[in-house]
């Protein structure tokens, strides 16, 4: 089987829209995109190569349509990016000349990747992709860099309807900017109980 990873930019109040560019989505009248650039240093850059290695992705329309025109022209800042399956969840898409574009368009078709041979699959952006598995207990890690600042507005990586699940920390970096760089395991059901008792 294999683990599916979500990397995901957040604020402290959960967004995720448009991280990396003014124009990347305005969708709802977003007007802060960008809001990573002045946070990005060097620590940030390190891990994130780190996390940039060999895998398979799976993606939702939108972001495939952000990545595809711009990947293949950008690799060497993301060895392996192209050589990798992109799994596009897409019922309007049905080709690319990006290779390595294969069309799903259900949660069974999800299912059967993740219960097949191969690679870990890393999602990217595809917030409803995410929702999607969130809600069918279908992410095995979550890779979150957490940055110190407050949107109060724009689409969010949590939203109502995710099953309940805990987490285990197993990775984490706190750069010179005030960012949180935490990857999370999957561990089994949440557990409650009483704090001083």
């Amino acid at each position: 089987m294999r683990k599916i990873i979500v990397l995901s930019f957040i604020t402290l109040d959960g967004v995720m829209q448009g991280p990396g560019g003014p124009k990347e989505d305005t969708e709802g009248g977003f007007k802060y995109g960008g809001w990573v650039a002045p946070y990005f240093d060097e620590a940030a850059g390190e891990v994130m190569q780190k996390q940039l290695k060999p895998a398979d992705y799976l993606l939702g329309r939108k972001t495939f349509g952000i990545w595809a025109p711009y990947w293949p022209k950008h690799a060497d800042f993301w060895p392996g990016i192209n050589d990798g399956t992109k799994y596009v969840m897409s019922k309007t898409i049905k080709k690319s000349d990006w290779k390595n574009s294969v069309f799903i368009k259900s949660l069974a078709d999800i299912n059967r990747i993740k219960n097949s041979k191969g690679p870990d699959i890393q999602v990217h952006g595809s917030g409803e992709l995410i929702q999607l598995l969130l809600k069918n207990d279908l992410v095995d890690e979550l890779w979150l860099k957490i940055f110190p600042l407050i949107l109060g507005k724009g689409k969010k990586l949590f939203a109502s309807g995710a099953v309940p699940a805990a987490f285990t920390l197993i990775e984490s970096v706190v750069t010179p900017s005030g960012v949180i760089m935490a990857n999370y395991k999957r561990a089994g059901k949440v557990k409650t109980g009483t704090v001083g008792v």
